[in-house]
């Protein structure tokens, strides 16, 4: 593993256990973004510090690590530069060498470079992440998930409030399942607004 020097922006850092496996982060920035990745795809593998880019620049020769590397389970291949906007544009006229050379390096590969800063990977993606990635592995009661896709099928776009009291079971278990089947992506939502009771369900 390489070392995880401690980040100026947080001093969250260290191994992120996610369902790829274990992923590096330097901050939090970072482990919010892996975080995120996980819960859109969870056949997503995702790299830290992928490889070192060697290049040539005005003043002699440069190398540049992107921070990941992203396969999708669509078979899409992306590397990844994780960075707080406000040091992107502060640092644009430095960083920009290691960026085309990395857009380059992609491109060979077979796929693309992005960056990617706190205005597209905080928001209520990232909060539904949080609340529901740790229920994907839980236990879910095969009988009370049933019975909750059975009801989301009946009804028309039922919002999860719907569908929590329209099973005939204890509203915490209700609960329980039908956050679980969220999880799984087994009931789909609109994963860009933040969960709630008026949340809109759906089959996958």
């Amino acid at each position: 593993m390489r070392p995880i020097p401690l980040s100026r922006r947080s001093h969250i850092t260290g191994v992120g256990s996610f369902e790829s496996g274990l992923v590096e982060h330097e901050s939090a920035l970072e482990r919010d973004f892996a975080l995120l990745a996980s819960f859109d795809d969870p056949g997503a593998v995702i790299v830290s510090q992928p490889m070192t880019i060697r290049f040539d620049a005005a003043d002699g020769r440069r190398r540049y690590t992107p921070d990941f590397s992203v396969k999708w389970s669509d078979g899409r291949f992306e590397l990844v530069e994780v960075k707080y906007h406000a040091d992107l544009r502060a640092d644009w006229p430095k960083l920009r060498p290691g960026f085309l050379a990395a857009r380059d390096a992609a491109r060979g590969a077979g796929g693309r470079f992005r960056i990617a800063t706190e205005r597209s990977i905080r928001g209520p993606r990232l909060d539904n992440a949080r609340r529901l990635l740790p229920l994907r592995r839980a236990p879910l009661d095969r009988t009370l998930a049933e019975m909750a896709k059975a009801i989301v099928a009946t009804m028309d776009a039922p919002t999860l409030r719907d569908t929590v009291t329209a099973m005939p079971c204890d509203r915490v278990a209700a609960l329980g399942a039908i956050w679980r089947l969220m999880a799984r992506g087994d009931l789909l939502f609109d994963a860009q607004r933040t969960v709630g009771f008026d949340t809109r369900l759906r089959l996958s």
